[in-house]
C-alpha cells in the first residue's frame, strides 16, 4: 500500500496489481538476474542461487520454485532446472502421466497433479480424487490402503498401464506424501512474489522506499536494503528536518530516497506525524534550529529526541553536530521560554512592541572540542542501524587499493589461493572446539561487499585480542570454497593465516606506491612438524600415586607404564619425554547438525526452522530427520549453517533437546 501511494503521487500511475501482465519482460529479467532482495519468498541466498540457474520465463516457473523450495522437494530442484534447459531428458513413467506433469517437466510437485492423474489415468471421480488427496495429504495409511486397489485397477483398465507401472507410481505417491503441497497455495505466494518483482522492476525507488519503511525498526534488514539501493544506483540521503517525513520518501525522477525521521531511535512515528510535520506544513520550513525549538512542542520533542536528531544529521543544514550538542541546553531553554510566553499570552503583548519585545535567539557558541568523523559515523550506526553520511573506510581507499585484493577475488574460482583483504569488522562469533579451545568467525565489510574469515585456535590464541567490532583490519589467508568431501561450493570463506589492525598512525605514515597487488596466487603449503613437549618433574610420581589410589598396587601393567615414564625422565631430564604430532586444526565443516522432525506436516515449525537457519549462515551441513510411520528419513538441506548457540538453542526449544545433535 505504501508503494502504491508513492507511485500515484510521484509517477501519477494507478497500479492495479490484479491486472498487471504476467509476462512482463522487466520483471522476468529481474528474476533471472536474481536481483530479488525485498521480493516476497524469493530473496534468500539459496533461492537466489536457484533463480540464477533457473532463468524463470513463465509464471509456472515461479509457482514451482515456491513449492519446491521447502524441506522435502528441495531434492528435485536441480533436476527441475536441468530439465527446463534441456540438460536432462524429461521422462514419464507412462504416457498417460504426461498431461498432468508436462508443466513441471515430468516432476510431481503439487497435490492437484496427482488428483488430475487419478481422474485421467485411473478414471476416478472428483470425490474419489479428493478422498485420495486427503489420504495422501494427511498420511492416513488405512484410507490409502483402501484406495490403493481402486487406483491400481483403474490405472490398468483406464490408463493402459501395467500392474508394475501402477505399483511403481503408487509407491512414488507414498513418498510424495512426505512433502505434498497444493498448487493453489503456491500460486498465491507466487503471485505476490511476481507483483513485488514487477514493482521493483518498474518503480525501483518507490518500491525500495516502501520496503525500508516497513523494515525501519529492523536495522539488519534496513542495512541490507540500503546496500541494495546503492547497487541499483539509488541515492539514500540522510534525514533532514525540512525535507524528511516519518517514512522513507522519494524524490521523483532523481532516483533518490530521503531517510525517514521515524527510523531514528527516540523519534517515534507519532511524534513526527502528529507534532513535527503538521507544524512544518502549516507554518513553513524551519528557518533555524532555534526556530524549530520555539515552534515544536518541547514537552513532546524532549532531550533524547533532540540528541538523536542532531547526531543523525537532521539539523545539519543549520550547524555542525558538535556545536549543536554543545549549545543544546541554551536552544531548549530558548524554545521553552518562547512557548511558555506564548501559552500565557505575553507574545501578543510583545507583538505590539515589534522587534524590541521579541525574545532574542541565543547565539550558538563554537564547541571547544570537536567530535571526530568516526565517532559521528558510530552515532549514525547506533541510532539508524547503518553508516549513512560517509563510511569509516573512506580514508582507507588508497591504502586498501594498493595493499589488498578486492572482495570480488574471494570466489570459488580462487579456491586454495592466497588473498589479502581489508575492511571493518562488523561481527565476531566465537566457539569452543572439541579440545576446549577458542576459534572465531569474523565478518568483515568493505564499502561495497562483505565476507567472512575463520581464525583457528592457534592463531586466535596469539592474536585474538586484535579482534574487536569497528577495528579496521587487514587479513592474509587462503580462499576456501570446498566442503568436507572436497567438493567446490558457492560457500566461500577465508582461512586466516595472519591479520593486523590498520591503525590511524599506520595510515598517516603510509606512502603510496602507485602499484596494485597482483592477482591471488597459490597459497604456500604449511608443514606440520613434530614438536617436543616437556613433563614436569613430579608428573611420574603423581601418575603413579593416582593410579595406585584408583586401582591398587595389584595392577602391575599400569604401574609398569608409570615406572617407564619415570625411568625415562630420570635418564633424559625433562626433554623429549613425550612426543606429539601437531596436526592442522579440525575443520568444523566436518560436523553435521541433525534435527529430528516428528511431524513433517507442521509447516509452521518448518518455517521457523528455516528462518533460524537463514539467520545463521555458515559452512556446516544441516540434515532434517523426517519421522513418519515407516521410520526416519534423513534429508540433507541445500544450504549450510553456523551451528552456534544462536541456532542450536532455539532449535532445541522447538524440537526438544534430544532432537538436535551436532556430530
Amino acid at each position: 500500500r505504501s508503494s502504491d501511494l508513492m507511485i500515484r503521487k510521484v509517477y501519477h500511475d494507478d497500479i492495479d496489481l490484479y491486472n498487471v501482465p504476467l509476462d512482463d519482460p522487466l520483471a522476468y529479467q529481474l528474476l533471472q538476474n536474481a536481483e530479488t532482495t525485498g521480493v516476497f519468498q524469493l530473496e534468500s541466498a539459496g533461492m537466489k542461487r536457484y533463480l540464477k540457474d533457473l532463468k524463470a520465463s513463465s509464471f509456472e516457473d515461479i509457482i514451482a520454485m515456491v513449492a519446491l523450495y521447502r524441506p522435502g522437494p528441495m531434492q528435485f530442484i536441480d533436476s527441475f532446472i536441468r530439465r527446463k534447459h534441456g540438460e536432462e531428458p524429461i521422462t514419464y513413467l507412462h504416457p498417460g502421466l504426461e498431461n498432468a506433469l508436462k508443466s513441471t517437466y515430468g516432476i510431481l510437485i503439487y497435490q492437484e497433479q496427482f488428483m488430475q492423474i487419478s481422474k485421467e489415468w485411473c478414471g476416478f471421480t472428483g470425490g474419489q480424487a479428493d478422498t485420495l488427496r486427503k489420504a495422501v495429504g494427511k498420511k492416513k495409511v488405512a484410507l490409502m490402503n483402501k484406495v490403493k486397489p481402486e487406483f491400481i485397477k483403474g490405472a490398468q483398465e483406464v490408463g493402459g498401464a501395467t500392474e508394475e507401472q501402477a505399483e511403481t507410481f503408487w509407491n512414488q505417491l507414498l513418498e510424495f506424501a512426505n512433502y505434498c503441497f497444493n498448487k493453489s497455495h503456491a500460486a498465491c505466494y507466487g503471485l505476490v512474489a511476481y507483483w513485488t518483482a514487477y514493482l521493483k522492476a518498474h518503480y525501483p525507488d518507490a518500491f525500495m522506499a516502501a520496503l525500508m519503511t516497513s523494515d525501519m525498526r529492523w536495522t539488519d534488514r534496513l542495512a541490507i536494503e540500503i546496500a541494495e539501493c546503492k547497487r541499483m544506483g539509488i541515492k539514500v540521503l540522510g534525514p533532514d528536518i525540512n525535507q524528511s517525513y516519518a517514512d522513507f520518501g522519494i524524490v521523483g525522477g532523481e532516483k533518490t530516497i530521503r531517510f525517514g525521521l521515524a527510523a531514528i531511535k527516540s523519534m517515534g512515528k507519532a511524534l513526527i506525524e502528529d507534532i513535527v510535520i503538521p507544524e512544518r506544513d502549516k507554518n513553513g520550513p524551519f528557518k533555524s534550529v532555534c526556530d524549530f525549538a520555539s515552534r515544536v512542542d518541547n514537552t513532546k520533542f524532549n532531550k533524547k529526541s533532540w540528541e538523536s536528531a542532531i547526531k543523525t544529521g537532521a539539523f545539519d543544514r543549520f550547524a555542525s553536530r558538535t556545536d549543536l550538542l554543545f549549545n543544546l541546553e541554551e536552544i531548549q531553554a530558548y524554545g521553552g521560554k518562547v512557548q511558555k510566553d506564548r501559552a500565557s499570552g505575553q507574545t501578543d503583548l510583545f507583538g505590539l512592541m515589534g522587534d524590541a519585545g521579541a525574545i532574542p535567539e541565543p547565539t550558538l557558541q563554537e564547541s571547544p572540542t570537536k567530535v571526530s568523523e568516526k565517532e559521528q559515523l558510530l552515532w549514525e550506526r547506533d541510532l539508524m542501524g547503518l553508516y549513512l553520511s560517509a563510511h569509516p573506510l573512506d580514508k582507507y581507499d588508497l591504502y586498501f587499493e594498493e595493499n589488498t585484493h578486492p572482495f570480488t577475488m574471494v570466489t570459488a574460482e580462487n579456491d586454495g589461493k592466497q588473498v589479502v583483504v581489508g575492511g571493518i569488522i562488523t561481527g565476531i562469533r566465537t566457539i569452543l572446539t572439541k579440545s576446549n579451545t577458542k576459534m572465531a568467525f569474523v565478518k568483515i565489510e568493505s564499502k561495497t561487499a562483505e565476507t567472512e574469515f575463520i581464525v583457528f585456535p592457534s592463531l586466535y590464541e596469539q592474536e585474538g585480542s586484535k579482534l574487536a567490532i569497528d577495528n579496521i583490519i587487514k587479513v592474509t589467508g587462503r580462499v576456501n570454497a570446498r566442503d568436507k568431501d572436497g567438493n567446490v561450493t558457492s560457500d566461500v570463506k577465508i582461512i586466516a593465516d595472519s591479520f593486523s589492525v590498520v591503525s590511524d598512525e599506520k595510515l598517516e605514515n603510509y606512502q603510496s606506491t602507485g602499484i596494485k597487488m597482483e592477482d591471488p596466487k597459490e597459497a604456500p603449503k604449511k608443514e606440520f612438524k613434530r614438536k617436543k613437549a616437556t613433563v614436569p618433574e613430579n608428573i611420574a610420581s603423581r601418575l603413579s600415586s593416582n593410579q595406585a589410589t584408583k586401582e591398587g598396587s595389584s595392577n602391575n601393567t599400569e604401574k609398569d607404564k608409570t615406572d617407564s615414564v619415570k625411568n625415562s625422565q630420570e635418564k633424559q631430564g625433562t626433554e623429549e619425554v613425550v612426543t606429539r604430532v601437531i596436526t592442522p586444526p579440525v575443520d568444523p565443516r566436518s560436523q553435521k547438525l541433525f534435527v529430528l522432525i516428528e511431524n513433517p506436516e507442521d509447516t509452521e515449525k518448518l518455517t521457523r526452522i528455516r528462518k533460524l537457519c537463514d539467520e545463521n549462515p555458515g559452512f556446516q551441513e544441516i540434515i532434517l530427520v523426517l519421522k513418519d510411520e515407516s521410520g526416519k528419513k534423513p534429508l540433507r538441506m541445500p544450504f549450510r549453517i553456523d551451528a552456534c548457540s544462536d541456532l542450536i538453542d532455539p532449535l532445541k526449544d522447538l524440537v526438544g533437546d534430544t532432537g538436535v545433535v551436532l556430530k
